[in-house]
């Protein structure tokens, strides 16, 4: 692995621990950089998890239980109107937090272009969440970063796509987030449609990263199969990928779904079988239960909501600020306290307030500048009265 790779998969929170090694907090600390969640988890998780504790002794099904797929079948008509379109037995299956299943899901597909001598590219958001990186390099595979920019509204630029003929044909997947950690950026249904188009024309399949999409400030996110069904009747080449970490704030539960394409769905299923990790039963009745609820996501969003009104009230038009579409992350634009790491520093010794500088969350293997140098990542986790008064110390020093 070449060094340039080896930064790219490095956890992005070691790289902040080397540059604040030593460096004394100006204030009492208040740490934005992880993105999990802190708000109250719904009351009757640990009722249930102490309902079914006896089923810990027992190995849980790969597939998942009858209840946990059907569960999320619902949730998808509620939520996108599906009308039963994603069946639980052909087009779902769990997984062990949705981490585990955008690293893995690239090991069954690799082969498709390698048994046509070609190299296989992924294509990725830059920035972009590490375990897109690290799920490539492992399988064998070249990464590849869409520079994702201001211009472009903070989304990989498809239609520069459309004319590099041999990448495309090499291709074998494209991770897309939205909404997107760190923009917050929501794709429209013209950007999903134009990417399942490319998906379709050239044979690779979309890993569409949605574990955001509960966390949004006015209009629900698009998701990828609600957009691909609607247009095709079907949901081949596309995968959804989703997750109740960010959604019921039970980021320790390790529970999510992959959904979509039914013949990936079970290749990747016996590919899991031997290599990947199953749910804990207590823990797949408990998720069941959550996809089932919606009181306490409005009551979760609402929370965010809140948090999105204090930054547009303190931050105004300062460092580029733009209210995100979704997720929970402020991407602050810092070119003129001479880039993200700077600004982290002087922040971290000025006023206690810790951040991610946004080049740890991006590359420069496309020959380029890190696209992401200029900014720092916010995540609005802690309650309001803390982020009011990080954001409010952090205007204070930059002023």
């Amino acid at each position: 692995m070449n060094s340039l790779i080896a930064e790219t998969v490095e956890s992005p929170f070691a790289r902040l621990r080397e540059l604040l090694n030593g460096i004394e907090p100006g204030d009492t600390p208040i740490d934005m950089t992880i993105g999990e969640p802190r708000h109250p988890m719904p009351d009757f998780v640990a009722e249930i998890l102490n309902s079914k504790a006896a089923l810990y002794g027992k190995y849980p099904p790969i597939r998942g239980i009858d209840e946990l797929r059907n569960a999320i079948s619902f949730w998808h008509d509620r939520r996108y109107d599906m009308g039963g379109a994603v069946d639980p037995e052909r087009h779902i299956l769990p997984l062990v937090g949705s981490r585990e299943g955008l690293f893995s899901a690239l090991f069954p597909v690799v082969e498709r272009k390698l048994i046509k001598g070609l190299k296989p590219a992924v294509l990725i958001p830059n920035p972009f969440y590490q375990v897109y990186a690290a799920g490539t390099v492992a399988s064998g595979a070249e990464p590849v970063f869409l520079d994702a920019k201001a211009e472009n509204g903070f989304l990989p630029d498809l239609d520069g796509l459309v004319h590099d003929e041999g990448l495309l044909q090499r291709t074998v997947g494209l991770y897309l987030c939205s909404p997107s950690n760190p923009e917050g950026s929501v794709a429209d249904r013209a950007y999903l449609e134009k990417a399942i188009m490319l998906a379709r024309t050239y044979g690779f399949m979309i890993f569409s990263d949605e574990c955001y999409s509960e966390i949004y400030d006015v209009d629900a996110p698009e998701g990828i199969l609600n957009t691909s069904f609607d247009r095709y009747g079907d949901f081949q080449q596309i995968i959804a990928f989703n997750s109740l970490s960010k959604r019921s704030n039970v980021p320790g539960l390790r529970s999510g779904f992959c959904a979509g394409d039914e013949n990936f769905i079970e290749n990747f299923a016996k590919f899991r079988n031997v290599a990947c990790p199953q749910m804990p039963l207590p823990h797949q009745h408990v998720s069941a239960a959550l996809w089932n609820d919606e009181a306490h996501v409005l009551d979760n969003r609402a929370l965010y909501q809140a948090k999105f009104d204090a930054a547009s009230e303190i931050i105004g038009d300062k460092y580029g600020y733009q209210r995100p579409g979704g997720a929970f992350f402020l991407w602050l634009n810092m070119e003129h306290f001479s880039g993200g790491e700077d600004a982290t520093v002087t922040l971290w010794k000025g006023c206690g307030v810790k951040m991610l500088p946004g080049a740890y969350l991006a590359s420069e293997c496309s020959n380029a500048p890190n696209p992401a140098q200029d900014y720092v990542r916010l995540a609005l986790v802690d309650d309001l009265d803390t982020t009011k008064e990080a954001l409010g110390r952090i205007v204070h020093v930059l002023s």
